[in-house]
């Protein structure tokens, strides 16, 4: 476990050099943003309305957070890092250092969206306070409960990436499977919640990866409740311990293949 903590604090430090090109992703977010906000303004006909349940003020607030866990977990490490690595054959030099290669991502990762993700959360914070104003019912030691909820939640995110990038042992290019991924977290997680899709979709959503990365905290947070915080964190634990089972999974069959074929 040391040999992790010392990637993760390599990591941390030299992310913490280049803040200002971490910032320089703030004016996309903001554009972003504004353009969503404006969106719902529209949506919502009057104050006090409901959509799907939530508020013109929640469904804003869900929508940031939710663009916030987005672009502070964007990483080229969990993504091309990997299918490079092994499509450019630096994997047989990689497998056979001291440490397992899925936790070495795992722990650049996890440095690298240490520094991003906060700065996105003041980020976040400035903006919603100023152009829409707080959180309805909200209490602050709610993120003392939702906070590992994001944490588990973007870990996920960079497992099942990372999953997704080792299949380049077998094919070509994962980049599409990539995109795939991306689109449907980014579409049905993030930019709407789950409960503005059919009822009859609803139950088949909770079983996938969108439940536990995007939507869970952001739900927790603009709309607390003890019963969907207990069911949340279950299927986040359960989803990161089957996600490792895989990612592991994938990496061991991935490196027989690399030394049958003499890698």
């Amino acid at each position: 476990m040391r040999k992790y903590v010392v990637i993760y604090r390599s990591v941390l430090m030299e992310n913490l050099q280049y803040t200002a090109n971490i910032a320089m992703g703030f004016i996309s977010y903001f554009i972003l943003i504004f353009v969503f906000i404006n969106l719902w303004d529209y949506m919502y006909a009057a104050p006090g309305d409901l959509i799907a349940g939530y508020t013109k003020e929640q469904m804003i607030w869900y929508v940031m957070i939710t663009e916030m866990i987005w672009f502070g977990a964007r990483s080229s490490t969990v993504r091309q890092q990997v299918s490079t690595d092994i499509r450019g054959g630096n994997i047989a030099y990689l497998v056979n250092k001291p440490y397992r290669y899925p936790l070495f991502i795992l722990a650049k990762f996890t440095g690298e969206w240490n520094i991003q993700l906060p700065m996105y959360a003041v980020l976040t914070t400035v903006i919603g306070v100023t152009m829409v104003g707080e959180i309805p019912h909200f209490h602050p030691a709610t993120l003392l409960a939702v906070v590992p909820c994001i944490m588990l939640g973007v870990t996920i995110h960079a497992v099942f990436k990372i999953c997704i990038s080792m299949l380049s042992f077998w094919i070509e290019d994962a980049n599409p499977f990539q995109w795939l991924y991306d689109k449907l977290i980014l579409v049905v997680g993030t930019i709407f919640p789950v409960e503005i899709f059919p009822a009859a979709l609803q139950p088949v959503l909770k079983l996938t990866p969108i439940y536990t990365v995007c939507y869970g905290p952001a739900k927790l947070i603009v709309d607390f409740s003890a019963e969907k915080y207990l069911e949340i964190l279950f299927a986040q634990v359960l989803y990161l311990a089957v996600g490792c089972g895989i990612m592991f999974l994938i990496y061991e069959r991935g490196g027989r293949k690399l030394y049958v074929n003499g890698g």
